[in-house]
């Protein structure tokens, strides 16, 4: 391609998170490893990861009482052996990462341990409120010293590349063409494998605790190269979002629930022993329908979450940072109930994987939000998308270093740089169009006629080009609002199919579960 640069590597890894950083690490024992990124590293949904990690590690909890917490939120639809591997690797990973450098909260000697929904034992480990954060400053600090790993950052991945593999006889992922956002320039990077670890989708929903880069963009790539995705009307929405809930939600941790806060309507009366035997601790898909419910049926715009149960020094040490955001808006907790509404939070399908991270693609893997391991199956149960995320990363990197001996390097390819409209559609109307019609028509509630309706317009803003404005960002901007489209038709697409109420997807027009007919994954093939 003239006027761009050409690298060649051992693995190009799509994304920073907790999924794509800690893969970079282990095959970087082996391998030349690449990390684009298409913003700065510290930005994703790992970072924002408040409440913790999942993981047995109290002498009275066990892997079996984990696996089974697993399988009753996934709603029939989890794989049993993923979740066998989820549970009985976790420690070790977990382990792992305290060996990078991450430091949890402890009481004393042992790790101070929180609850959250649907758990039945204290197995979450967290650093204070801001996991996330904490796990992605150890994660880069042991990137950055690792001499194998070269990270782009502020470069998006356009498209991946698929060439024939002469010794398989099959199409083979063999790279990607990436543009440099700010320098408008493009690379191409030839690599024999890729890894595909670019987070969720939540970004797609009006109302989300995600920020803006979680638009979906390794599903829609991945899809378009040949990849099968599955389960992707399970979207899950975090009950508790601070009200109100514009642009990036700030999120109000299940943990704080997990402490003994309570939910209750405006009035000062509780409502969730009404939906659940567990109350307030219920699974997060149905108390994110209860208090879609009790809006609706009393027109308030939101509920409030009660914390007076919790002691303010317990508070103050176990929630610092939730207590930050609620003083800045002037909320006193816990004297002082907190506003919540659901917001869109965790995409539990994605690109579906087996138990070592192979999409159906060859030399395509994918790790962590973007995956679909069989773990979550129709709901994920809290804190266990972060240990997915490292064991199911972990496995990845153990099979590609089996299978880099057979994935050897493919003849170089002239790959033509894309044409971009110059004129179209406006990119902000139509991210907003999308961010609209998929709160409305694709959210906690759905219809038969409210899918149909989304999937028309849809197909609407499909048929003309989205307009760039500028060079690099212009052009990047209109590439995200495309894979956005992309994504959204393919959620839709999905929960058309599933002519059900199972988990996160709830429709009014099949309102019951039907194990006869959909108790299996949803499945699409371009």
């Amino acid at each position: 391609m003239k006027g761009s640069e050409r690298i060649r590597t051992d693995v190009l890894v799509v994304g920073s998170g907790i999924a794509g950083l800690s893969f970079a690490l282990k095959a970087a024992r082996y391998a030349d490893v690449l990390v684009a990124t298409k913003k700065e590293r510290v930005e994703s949904n790992t970072n924002y990861a408040q409440g913790g990690v999942a993981a047995v590690f109290d002498p009275g909890d066990s892997p079996d009482l984990h696996l089974s917490d697993t399988l009753v939120a996934g709603a029939g639809l989890c794989h049993l052996r993923a979740v066998e591997e989820l549970v009985r690797e976790g420690p070790e990973r977990i382990r792992e990462l305290i060996a990078w450098g991450v430091e949890f909260t402890r009481d004393e000697d042992r790790f101070a341990l929180g609850r959250e929904a649907g758990h039945s034992r204290r197995r979450i480990l967290h650093a204070a409120d801001l996991t996330g954060r904490e796990i992605e400053r150890a994660l880069l600090a042991a990137v950055a010293a690792e001499s194998r790993i070269r990270v782009l950052e502020d470069h998006v991945v356009w498209s991946l590349q698929t060439a024939h593999d002469p010794d398989s006889q099959r199409s083979r992922c063999s790279g990607a063409l990436v543009l440099d956002v700010h320098g408008g320039s493009w690379i191409q990077v030839d690599a024999r494998a890729v890894v595909l670890a670019a987070g969720g989708c939540a970004y797609l929903y009006r109302h989300t605790t995600n920020p803006a880069i979680a638009t979906g963009d390794g599903i829609a790539m991945g899809y378009a190269a040949g990849a099968a995705v599955a389960n992707l009307e399970f979207v899950q929405f975090h009950p508790t979002a601070l009200f109100p809930a514009e642009s990036r939600a700030q999120l109000i941790s299940e943990a704080v629930r997990g402490e003994g806060a309570i939910l209750r309507r405006l009035d000062g009366s509780t409502f969730m022993e009404d939906y659940h035997p567990a109350a307030s601790l219920a699974p997060r898909d149905i108390v994110a329908r209860a208090i879609d419910a009790e809006m609706k049926a009393s027109g308030d715009p939101h509920v409030l979450l009660d914390l007076s149960t919790i002691p303010a020094e317990r508070v103050a040490e176990r929630f610092p940072y939730i207590r930050g955001v609620c003083l800045e808006e002037g909320i006193d907790i816990p004297a002082d109930p907190i506003p919540v509404v659901p917001a869109a939070h965790y995409q539990c399908g994605g690109l579906l994987t087996d138990w070592d991270g192979r999409t159906s693609l060859a030399g395509l893997f994918a790790a962590g939000e973007i995956a679909c391991t069989g773990v979550h199956g129709a709901n994920r149960l809290a804190s266990n998308s972060l240990l997915e995320a490292v064991v199911f990363s972990h496995r990845a990197a153990q099979r590609l270093r089996r299978d880099l001996v057979e994935l050897t390097p493919l003849a170089e390819q002239e790959v033509p740089i894309p044409k971009i409209a110059q004129a179209g559609q406006d990119s902000n109307e139509v991210e907003g169009r999308i961010r609209s019609l998929m709160w409305e028509d694709v959210g906690i509630v759905r219809s038969d006629e409210r899918l149909e309706s989304a999937r028309a317009e849809l197909d609407r803003l499909s048929e003309s080009p989205i307009a760039r404005d500028g060079t690099g960002p212009g052009a990047f901007r209109a590439r995200q609002i495309e894979f956005m489209r992309d994504v959204a038709t393919l959620i839709v697409r999905s929960a058309q199919r599933r002519r059900e109420s199972r988990g996160l997807h709830y429709t009014q027009s099949h309102p019951y579960r039907d194990n006869e007919r959909f108790l299996r994954d949803t499945v699409l093939v371009r």
